[in-house]
C-alpha cells in the first residue's frame, strides 16, 4: 500500500509539472510581487501631495481650483483599497488604474502652475518635494513596466496548450493589465525645472 501511495504521488507530480501547473503557480506569484511594488510606488506618490499641496498653497493661493483637483483626486485613489484581489477583477483594476491616472494629470496641473510663481520655485521644501516626486514618477513607471511583463507572461501561459487545460481545472483566468494606450503620455514624469525659465534637459526619458 505505501509503495503505491509514492507511485501515485510521483505520477501526480509528473502531471502536475508537465501539464504547466508549477510554472503558473511560479508566475502568480511573480504578478503578486511586482503588483506589490506597483501599490508601494503609488502610496508613495500620495503620501507627497499633502506637504506638497500644502507648499504650493503657501505661495499660489489663488489656484484654488488646481489644488482642489489635486486634493479630491488623492482622496479619489485613497478610497480604492488596492489589495491583491483587485488584479483579478478587471472591473476594479480598470477602476483603480482610472483614479491613478487622474492622480497623474491633476499633479501635472499642479506643477504647471508653479511655473508662474519664482518664489515658489526656489523654495527649498518644494524643490526637495518636487524631485521625490519626480523620483517616485520613474519608480512607479518601472514598477508598471514590471507588473505589465509579468502579467503577459502569465497570461500567455494559461491560454496556452496544455497548461491552459491545467487553468481550466484549477479555475486560473487571465489577469487585467494596464492599457498601454498612451502609456507614454501617462507615466512621463512631471517635468523639473530649477531655474527660471530653464528648459528641461534634452533627452528625457518619458516615464523612466
Amino acid at each position: 500500500m505505501q509503495a503505491i501511495r509514492v507511485m501515485l504521488c510521483v505520477a501526480a507530480a509528473a502531471f502536475l509539472s508537465g501539464c504547466g501547473y508549477n510554472r503558473i503557480q511560479t508566475q502568480d506569484e511573480s504578478v503578486k510581487a511586482a503588483w506589490s511594488e506597483v501599490v508601494n510606488q503609488f502610496q508613495r506618490r500620495a503620501d507627497l501631495v499633502p506637504n506638497l499641496v500644502s507648499t504650493v498653497k503657501g505661495f499660489a493661493q489663488q489656484e484654488k481650483s488646481v489644488l482642489l483637483g489635486v486634493t479630491e483626486a488623492r482622496a479619489k485613489v485613497g478610497t480604492i483599497q488596492a489589495t491583491p484581489e483587485l488584479i483579478n477583477d478587471e472591473a476594479a483594476f480598470k477602476k483603480f488604474q482610472a483614479a491613478q491616472g487622474e492622480l497623474s494629470q491633476a499633479l501635472k496641473s499642479l506643477i504647471a502652475v508653479t511655473e508662474n510663481y519664482p518664489e515658489l520655485k526656489s523654495d527649498q521644501n518644494f524643490r526637495d518635494l518636487q524631485a521625490q516626486l519626480e523620483g517616485t514618477e520613474n519608480r512607479i513607471a518601472v514598477a508598471r513596466k514590471r507588473y505589465i511583463d509579468a502579467v503577459q507572461e502569465y497570461n500567455v501561459t494559461i491560454r496556452s496548450f496544455p497548461s491552459n487545460l491545467t487553468a481550466m481545472i484549477f479555475k486560473y483566468q487571465t489577469k487585467p493589465n494596464f492599457a498601454v494606450e498612451n502609456e507614454a503620455a501617462i507615466t512621463k514624469p512631471p517635468t523639473v525645472d530649477f531655474g527660471a525659465g530653464a528648459a528641461a534637459p534634452a533627452g528625457t526619458p518619458a516615464g523612466q
